[in-house]
């Protein structure tokens, strides 16, 4: 599902993730993200109240919009979400934003997505194509 073409954008480009409960939908940058071996997205949680709550009233479907601005190559990634709090993972999103933050902030968890689903958003023939 994530070919090398959709991993190589997500390990480069920022991510809008968007989630919706009740009807209000909510769209958010990821700043704190990254890609696993096996092809998960991880999102690391420091601002992510709205997003927890949204995710919870939506049994944790979350979808994940990256792209090139110059090339406008782009994907729509579609998933369910887990939360956890301990971890390598977590570990590792506490070190970077405490760094960045200078210790005046740090993750408290992090959003691990599992893909179901790959659209093209890339203007052309492929636009909304199912990888």
């Amino acid at each position: 599902m994530l070919n090398e073409n959709v991993k190589k954008l997500l390990a480069e480009s920022m991510w809008d993730r968007a989630i919706c409960a009740d009807g209000e939908p909510n769209v958010v940058p990821a700043a704190f993200k990254d890609v696993t071996e096996d092809g998960k997205l991880v999102v690391g949680d420091v601002f992510l109240e709205t997003t927890l709550n949204n995710l919870k009233a939506d049994s944790g479907k979350i979808a994940i919009s990256v792209y090139d601005p110059k090339s406008l190559e782009g994907y729509q990634v579609k998933g369910t979400a887990e939360y956890v709090t301990e971890g390598a993972v977590v570990d590792t999103f506490k070190a970077m934003v405490e760094k960045m933050f200078n210790g005046a902030a740090t993750a408290k968890g992090a959003l691990i997505i599992t893909t179901e689903k790959v659209i093209v958003t890339t203007p052309g023939a492929e636009n909304k194509k199912v990888l």
